[in-house]
């Protein structure tokens, strides 16, 4: 891969176009339609059901990447208030301890990842209640028929962690239904039109002196990132944005939450990578090297719903940051409720990561050693 960093190509639209021939941008900006078509799905599968069963002594999410997600969002949202567990599954094997009392929600974006398959199917086998979201027509939706269990049919916006609204809004409704989280009269609604807000202020239209995911890509050009939420929703969208700039970006990063990261990760910043960085060499090459050596950016996604003594860390952190010269960037949630609060973090910070792949040049959508891995995996089972 040959990377050619030009960030004046972020504001030429035929150049973005041309750099992504996958459409990432158009699949990020899907999100309010997303909401709308996922809560309109959920209500015809009958979602209302689950109440009428009562309530599941804890809720387990199997998924994987950026379905998996999909689970974290919904335990951020029913927040520390949540009145049973709410467990994401990231594996093949089932906890021991879940059972005919729990409730399983299996998603899948394709409906054919092969830990969710596994997970759902053992689901099945210790009589659990089942909840699938996934593609119509897919293997876990048969596992679900078979188990008589709810499904909610997700049509993909291209790839898994495109359709995160898709995949999570059925989880935040069998939530409501079971009222383990009340977010108001018309939550989806609301989350809609702030996604559509997001959008046209993120959108390829949009100048990069205003445009917030155009501002963070720049800023991290040439650094590594070290993400911090400083809640727990907050570094739920740390970690989406840490997976993110991975899969879209092809690049690097550290993701944690306050208060912890104080107890490890902040030392990083007394490091080679930080107080400690090689100083500018004034005789570098800068077409050879126009970057330098990497050094850290902190990026602080702020949510507005913070433990006091957290607020008091995350200005302490910040305050540490920028006496050692380790550059800053902070990102303020929007909005009133957990759902659209995340979604704001999540909407501009999914933007950042397009756009920082495309000022390098690369094409945000594939990702190949994915495919080749599932493929070599594949050989060795025959």
């Amino acid at each position: 891969m040959d990377l050619e960093l030009d960030e004046e190509r972020l504001d030429d639209p035929e150049a973005l176009d041309a750099y992504d021939p996958g459409e990432m941008l158009r699949a990020v900006a899907t999100g309010a339609a997303q909401v709308r078509r996922s809560a309109l799905a959920a209500a015809e599968a009958g979602i209302g059901r689950l109440a009428d069963e009562g309530r599941p002594r804890a809720l387990v999410v199997a998924g994987m990447g950026g379905s998996g997600v999909a689970g974290d969002v919904l335990s951020a949202v029913c927040g520390a208030g949540c009145p049973i567990p709410i467990v994401t599954v990231r594996d093949y094997v089932l906890p021991g301890w879940v059972g005919a009392a729990d409730l399983v929600v299996a998603v899948s974006c394709s409906g054919s990842t092969e830990e969710t398959l596994s997970v759902a199917r053992e689901a099945v086998r210790r009589g659990c209640r089942i909840l699938a979201v996934g593609a119509a027509g897919s293997p876990l939706a048969a596992v679900a028929e078979q188990a008589s269990g709810l499904f909610v049919p997700v049509v993909s916006a291209g790839q898994p962690r495109a359709t995160l609204w898709g995949l999570a809004v059925p989880l935040v409704a069998a939530a409501a239904e079971m009222r383990l989280v009340n977010l108001g009269p018309d939550p989806y609604e609301e989350l809609a039109t702030v996604l559509e807000d997001l959008s046209a202020r993120c959108g390829p239209a949009a100048d990069s002196t205003i445009n917030p995911g155009k501002v963070l890509a720049r800023e991290l050009v040439g650094t590594v990132p070290m993400i911090w939420g400083s809640s727990p929703l907050a570094a739920v969208a740390a970690y989406r944005f840490s997976c993110q700039l991975a899969e879209n970006g092809k690049y690097p990063s550290i993701h944690g939450g306050l208060p912890e990261v104080n107890h490890n990760q902040v030392v990083a910043l007394d490091g080679w990578f930080g107080a400690d960085a090689a100083p500018e060499d004034i005789f570098r090459d800068r077409v050879e090297d126009p970057l330098g050596p990497p050094r850290l950016r902190v990026v602080v996604l702020r949510d507005t719903d913070e433990h006091p003594q957290t607020e008091r860390r995350r200005e302490a952190s910040v305050r540490l940051a920028v006496e050692r010269g380790v550059p800053l960037s902070e990102i303020p949630a929007e909005g009133e409720n957990p759902l659209t609060r995340l979604a704001s973090l999540i909407a501009i910070t999914d933007y950042a990561s397009v756009y920082l792949a495309l000022a390098y040049g690369i094409d945000p959508t594939p990702v190949e050693i994915i495919e080749r891995l599932k493929a070599e995996i594949s050989q060795k089972d025959r």
